[in-house]
């Protein structure tokens, strides 16, 4: 019996058992795969207080090292289910069962990939999906941004000041997005927007070279050289598993507030799979001592 498990080992779940366990209470903390999540993809994380320049692995191995220093124990396993035995949570994995009084979910989304041959050898290498994270990469270069929403079109705005040149790519005649930001990328000389047109092709060596642009509608296809490709079609966060206790909106992210709580008693939600509004490591790690310090208040109501 644990006070607190935690599911997932991103920042927002090792902040969380730090929290957890300067608080005194026994944490366990679950991860399917390896600590650190998306930010390990970061070649050189620049906006973090205190480091002005840190890869993702470091950042993520410092942080790990911190909790498990703090005594936090870690299990590389998947939790698959929830289940709520009244004052007891019980969190089932393929192998074993673990039980705490409290739950935080911490784990996270996934950007949506293309789907195109290379994709992953290639994230950090040309293809990113955050444009504020690593858009200071491309200064005066040339770069393309792909999808049709709000965060597409924040992107390619964000990138127009930086860039060369931005290609918006989107496979629809219209976006999605807010008609305030596409009317300003639409003005801007260094943005031309391709409609109705999906990248079919990443060309690459060490590193992303060019794409293959396939028009939807007569099937030409175009060749763009460049130097940075910027995926925002969307992301999907890991919540379903757990949908029987914790409320989900229409894009499958956890409804919580500020404070972290979810609809049942004991269950606490931290980071990327949160609605919220702005998704960075910091309000990651901001989300894992909030989340903490709750569970920690609902263990002691106990």
């Amino acid at each position: 019996m644990y006070d607190i498990i935690v599911i997932g080992a991103g920042p927002a779940g090792m902040t969380a058992a730090i929290y957890a366990r300067r608080a005194a209470k026994t944490v366990l903390v679950l991860e399917a795969l390896s600590y650190g999540g998306q930010i390990l993809n970061t070649p050189d994380i620049e906006n973090y207080p205190v480091e002005a320049h840190i890869s993702g692995f470091d950042f993520s191995t410092k942080v790990y090292e911190q909790a498990k220093g703090l005594g936090a124990e870690f299990v590389f396993e998947k939790a698959v289910e929830i289940k709520d035995e009244g004052g007891v949570k019980t969190v089932v994995t393929p192998k074993n069962s673990y039980q705490a009084k409290a739950v935080i979910l911490a784990t996270g989304s996934e950007n949506r990939k293309l789907g195109l041959e290379d994709e992953q050898r290639l994230t950090g290498k040309g293809i990113s999906y955050c444009a504020t994270c690593d858009g200071n990469f491309y200064r005066n270069k040339v770069v393309a941004v792909v999808g049709g929403g709000n965060t597409a079109l924040e992107d390619a705005l964000y990138l127009a000041d930086l860039a060369k040149q931005v290609y918006l790519i989107h496979r629809r005649d219209s976006f999605r997005g807010d008609d305030t930001n596409a009317a300003r990328l639409k003005a801007r000389e260094n943005v031309e927007i391709i409609y109705n047109a999906n990248v079919t092709k990443l060309i690459a060596e060490k590193r992303l070279k060019a794409i293959e642009v396939t028009d939807k509608l007569d099937g030409s296809v175009r060749t763009i050289e460049l130097n940075g490709l910027f995926v925002a079609v969307g992301r999907v966060p890991e919540n379903q598993n757990f949908a029987n206790l914790v409320q989900l909106d229409d894009a499958g992210y956890a409804v919580a507030g500020e404070d972290c709580h979810t609809a049942t008693p004991g269950v606490f939600v931290a980071g990327d799979n949160r609605v919220k509004t702005l998704r960075q490591l910091v309000t990651a790690t901001a989300d894992g001592a909030m989340a903490a310090t709750e569970a920690v208040k609902f263990v002691n109501s106990l």
